[in-house]
């Protein structure tokens, strides 16, 4: 497939590396050369400076017989003016816009206008994925990293081992054996900053950050075991009422469970939008690093901290703040992953990764055959993908301990006419199951094959 990528950022190179690992021919456009320069040096990519709008820009790009376009600039008008050149001009079959304007959201999420003047077949909107994100942590506190799978009857949680925990340095063979009727199983471990599938011998020691697949019937136990304890979300406190802050506010007043809920946002204009937005939140203007704010907010008797600004830093300091006056459970924001291993050591219990949310929408859409979600963990480092088994696969028919799965490759589950199934090693995989897949990044395109991925625009 020829999939032209506009923008070279963070998200863009990301989205390059893995359609370029998966043997596609990729062209980066960026209006930076060192962008561009980047991109080329450390992808298999070709590689265009200039204005991703311009139509000559695209031609020298191979518009005119590429499959998909992805715009994914750091400019709204940019990318809808981009998708519609692609459209207009050069006919191309697939177009992704990555927009954060809430204005155009709102009118482009609207059939008619989409369908009739702006031709984006995919909008994904990474404030509106970062929400969603949020509301899953703050469902699963326990855990730093959530996902939902399989219609929702399934999700991966990032748990952290701790010196509590009854299973320290059990190794995971055992765990199946006592816990036999638990839907749950580890299937990535991250130690001392390595990421890796475990093998069954494998044990867990203090200090790792596992991820488990686990029926949403069983979460309660697995945290159990797992020496966690569920805490309650009655109070919370959001520093940051922008876009993303806003969006979570609204769907906490939204939840028929009633959660107390006061954000703090530091420009007065965003303040104001937002009192005016919410109706049972209280808006306090000022500087979410303010201790007498942060007080006054009654940070000491909340039961959560969600930090949601536009600087990594300053959501950092205030998750660190918050936790000093008692909030025991802080979740903030961070653009940069280089920050991502200080979360530990400050006491920052989990965080959100936009672009990795991002990046995951972006994959999710691209591989649109049989693929039903697919979830990028770190800094791209693995994958878990969820998709119906088709009757031409290598895998339909087969047991899943006949299955020749890549080392870095573990099956989370299996659902079956809409009930999920532990993957025991006697299961036969039958044509229509979904599975669900964690593999290593190295891996993906083996799962791929397997699953009998293909890119479909229909």
């Amino acid at each position: 497939m020829k999939v032209i990528i506009c923008g070279a950022g963070q998200v863009g190179w990301q989205i390059a590396r893995h359609l370029s690992g998966e043997q596609n021919d990729v062209t980066v456009v960026d209006s930076n050369p060192d962008l561009v320069r980047r991109a080329t040096d450390t992808l298999d990519v070709q590689g265009i400076a200039g204005f991703a709008s311009y139509p000559d820009v695209l031609d020298k790009a191979g518009a005119r017989d590429a499959d998909m376009i992805i715009a994914a600039t750091h400019s709204d008008e940019v990318n809808m003016v981009t998708c519609q050149v692609a459209h207009s001009v050069f006919s191309i079959q697939r177009k992704i816009a990555r927009l954060r304007a809430q204005s155009y959201l709102t009118a482009i999420y609207s059939d008619l206008y989409r369908r009739d003047h702006l031709p984006i077949d995919v909008v994904i909107s990474p404030e509106r994925e970062v929400a969603e994100a949020a509301m899953q942590r703050l469902a699963a506190p326990a855990a730093f990293d959530t996902e939902i799978f399989m219609d929702g009857k399934a999700q991966l949680l990032g748990i952290t081992i701790e010196d509590d925990c009854p299973v320290v340095n059990t190794p995971l063979r055992q765990l199946t054996d006592l816990f036999s009727t638990l839907r749950s199983i580890v299937v990535g471990v991250r130690r001392d900053g390595t990421l890796f599938a475990p093998e069954p011998n494998d044990q867990l020691f203090v200090g790792d950050d596992c991820y488990v697949f686990v029926h949403v019937d069983d979460i309660s136990r697995t945290l159990e075991v797992f020496g966690k304890e569920q805490f309650k979300q009655e109070r919370l406190v959001i520093v940051g009422g922008g876009n993303v802050g806003l969006t979570v506010a609204k769907a906490l007043e939204d939840r028929e469970r009633r959660t107390r809920t006061k954000v703090i946002e530091k420009s007065r204009q965003c303040a104001e939008r937002a009192a005016e937005a919410l109706e049972r939140t209280i808006v306090l203007h000022g500087d979410g690093l303010d201790a007498a704010l942060l007080n006054e907010a009654g940070i000491d008797r909340a039961d959560a901290m969600l930090a949601v600004t536009d600087d990594d830093k300053t959501n950092m300091l205030a998750a660190v703040r918050a936790k000093a006056e008692g909030c025991p459970y802080a979740i903030a924001l961070i653009n940069d992953p280089t920050l991502v291993p200080l979360m530990g050591p400050l006491g920052i219990d989990a965080y959100i990764n936009p672009r990795a949310t991002t990046v995951s929408s972006i994959l999710r859409h691209i591989r649109h055959g049989r693929v039903r979600a697919v979830y990028s963990i770190g800094d791209a480092e693995a994958e878990v993908i969820e998709a119906e088994v088709l009757s031409t696969s290598p895998m339909a028919g087969q047991r899943i301990r006949d299955i020749d799965f890549p080392e870095g490759a573990l099956v989370g589950a299996i659902m079956r006419n809409g009930e999920v199934m532990r993957p025991v090693g006697g299961l036969r995989i039958e044509e229509k199951d979904v599975i669900a897949i964690f593999a290593m990044a190295d891996d993906v395109p083996e799962v791929e094959r397997l699953m009998q991925v293909s890119i479909d625009f229909f």
